[in-house]
């Protein structure tokens, strides 16, 4: 089965943009939701993660997993943040990941790229690129609904 997938480029000049386009994603987040997070090291896809929990309603600080791999949050959904940059796709198998992914929660999964295989068919994925001038271009793609009609309304509206 061909999943069928629209993109959009969201234009970045600072955290509080960054923050914004996080918000928007955050608002229309339902159980399921899957957000792949790639990009270059320091592009900023902890700071995105940051923003999405805050406007999730996760108290307290959010920062990278890391060396933990996933950290559970609690907000208006749970919240799984993943690093899977230090694991190959055998280890990626063994934690489990379907779980999360098929779930109750959230997924926010930086470096996703690295576990093709692994991630579900529909999800966003979005891929932050830094400029030459300090700006963030974030390729956002949408693979499946509802993911298409995010792009679609990020493409026609603007956030």
């Amino acid at each position: 089965m061909t999943i069928s997938q629209e993109q959009c480029v969201f234009r970045s000049v600072s955290e509080a943009q960054t923050g914004t386009l996080a918000g928007f994603l955050a608002a229309k987040a339902v159980p399921g939701t899957v957000i792949v997070l790639d990009g270059d090291l320091g592009a900023g896809k902890t700071a995105f993660s940051k923003a999405f929990a805050s406007h999730l309603g996760v108290p307290g600080i959010v920062n990278s997993p890391t060396f933990t791999l996933i950290k559970e949050y609690e907000g208006r959904l749970p919240l799984y943040h993943m690093d899977v940059y230090r694991i190959s796709q055998d280890e990626a198998e063994d934690l489990g990941l379907d779980e999360y992914f098929y779930g109750t929660g959230v997924c926010l999964v930086e470096w996703g790229s690295i576990i093709p295989d692994m991630l579900p068919d529909q999800r966003l994925h979005m891929y932050i690129e830094t400029t030459d001038v300090g700006e963030r271009l974030i390729h956002l793609t949408g693979y499946g609904e509802p993911y298409e009609q995010w792009c679609r309304s990020l493409r026609e509206n603007g956030v």
